[in-house]
């Protein structure tokens, strides 16, 4: 059962000091539904930090690279949200586990006994429901300021009644006491318990169902825009925040910046436990469970798809939202279903071990007109953008990061409306357009652009005698000079 806290309970583990001392090695993996041994033994392999960029990918090559390095070491390898139930690919998966030292250990979540039972687990444990008193304290700290209900007795009675509605599932308690937290009046209480969504059938659990209809509209957008992630995915704020912004989701104030009211949205869902933040990644990231992704992709519907692993392209006209994440070219034939839509906003590629060629891309973008989101980054054999990309004109937010581009085309500076620009890790970008100064709402990414115009602008000062390239060049360094502090700041 989804929603126990076994995820919970292996982090805290995980993540004790004691643990350092006593392995050598420690990697977390999130596996969800999509079980592949090769694509499970590279993130294993990443996590101890060791190096995959050889040029043999075979699982061979893999599994005795980590066999190697796991040989006589005490490792300690936590795999969060196992489905798999096939025998053969554990044992394939698992071979090299046996070449480790005394006292080294696997942690294994999952939701099926039978894949505990595969596994050959020398200890199984069966989370049970919350109970009584337990539930009511972990909803008395996430509904009281306090954590305690002492100065609202007549509260206690209405919580204990939503407690109980929760079956005892600690997210569920979780969720609906970080929901009421902000709420000390009675009427707002008694509309909870008595809600007919608590006796609707379906796949989401109600109590979480309850927390997204009581968020304000704003919230219900950004949270609900969230559906583009697939499980087990931590994101970074700023990244989250940029997407909102390009998609309309945050207004325009005087007093505020876009990114400062993002900012003010993005601690309001983690209050409300909608996003939780990562204790495994070495910087600061954000996830959602995956009974709230669940959520998220529930209310969103058709309006956004994920392709993962070979599942088909289900284009429809109203998708609005597609993301694609671990696919690899020979999938990239789905990519047809997208001239059934013809309003799509977001394309955006969730990680960066993509096998996609820029063809792939380059085909698609007479049919992308509407796109605020186009990212392209990691894009292999990308060297140049075509000059068909000044036509997508509502585009905001374009990532070129980790491409081999070498120059970006002229028309780019038709798109007033980009907001965002990520040139991260473009090592071989040496050409700037001339009118980039005409990029009036670039907001993020100007430091690598800052940093290409003012080395341009001196090599053409010395060694071109045209006044109209050096004043066009100026003209976007004055700009960009602008921009840059701006974002500093």
């Amino acid at each position: 059962m989804g929603g126990l806290g076994k995820t919970t309970l292996a982090q805290l583990v995980y993540n004790d000091d004691r643990m350092e001392e006593h392995f050598d090695l420690k990697a977390w993996i999130c596996v969800s539904d999509d079980f592949d041994v090769l694509k499970m033994t590279k993130p294993i392999l990443e996590k101890l930090g060791l190096s995959t960029n050889s040029d043999s990918k075979s699982l061979d090559w893999l599994q005795v690279t980590l066999q190697q390095n796991l040989t006589g070491k005490k490792f300690l390898i936590a795999l969060d949200d196992v489905w798999n139930n096939n025998y053969s690919e554990w044992e394939a998966l698992s071979n090299p586990f046996k070449f480790g030292a005394a006292g080294s250990r696997v942690i294994v979540t999952t939701r099926e006994q039978r894949v505990a039972s595969i596994m050959h687990s020398s200890t199984i444990y069966n989370l049970k429901k919350l109970q009584g008193e337990d539930c009511w304290t972990l909803f008395s700290k996430h509904a009281f300021h306090s954590g305690n209900s002492d100065a609202h007795p007549e509260l206690e009675v209405i919580g204990r009644q939503i407690v109980k509605r929760c079956d005892g599932l600690p997210l569920a308690v979780k969720t609906i006491g970080a929901l009421l937290w902000s709420k000390l009046d009675v009427s707002e209480w008694n509309k909870t318990p008595r809600s007919e969504i608590w006796d609707l059938s379906c796949d989401v659990i109600p109590a979480l169902r309850l927390s997204y209809q009581y968020l304000p509209l704003h919230l219900k957008r950004c949270f609900a825009y969230c559906s583009i992630f697939p499980k087990d995915y931590d994101f970074k704020k700023e990244y989250l925040i940029l997407l909102w912004m390009a998609e309309g989701l945050l207004p325009q104030v005087k007093d505020k910046t876009m990114e400062q009211i993002g900012d003010d949205y993005f601690v309001d869902l983690v209050s409300r436990s909608l996003f939780q933040q990562s204790s495994i990644t070495y910087e600061e990231r954000f996830g959602m469970h995956d009974l709230v992704n669940d959520l998220a992709k529930f209310v969103l519907g058709q309006f956004t798809f994920r392709l993962e692993g070979e599942n088909s392209l289900e284009i429809v006209n109203k998708t609005r939202h597609v993301s694609f994440s671990r696919i690899s070219v020979d999938t990239t034939k789905n990519f047809g279903a997208l001239y059934e839509t013809k309003g799509l906003r977001a394309f955006l590629p969730i990680y960066s071990d993509n096998e996609i060629l820029a063809k792939e891309y380059v085909d698609l973008l007479p049919i992308l007109r509407c796109l605020r989101v186009f990212s392209l980054c990691y894009c292999q054999n990308l060297i140049e953008l075509p000059d068909s990309m000044g036509k997508i004109k509502h585009l905001r937010y374009l990532d070129l990061s980790g491409t081999p581009i070498r120059k970006i085309p002229d028309s780019i500076c038709k798109l007033c409306n980009l907001q965002t620009l990520k040139l991260r890790c473009c090592l071989n970008l040496t050409a700037l357009p001339r009118d980039t100064y005409k990029l009036i709402n670039l907001r993020h990414g100007v430091q690598r652009l800052y940093r290409v115009v003012t080395s341009k602008l001196v090599s053409v000062t010395i060694s071109c005698p045209l006044k109209s390239r050096i004043i066009s060049l100026f003209s976007s360094f004055i700009h960009l000079l602008k921009m840059y502090f701006l974002e500093v700041s």
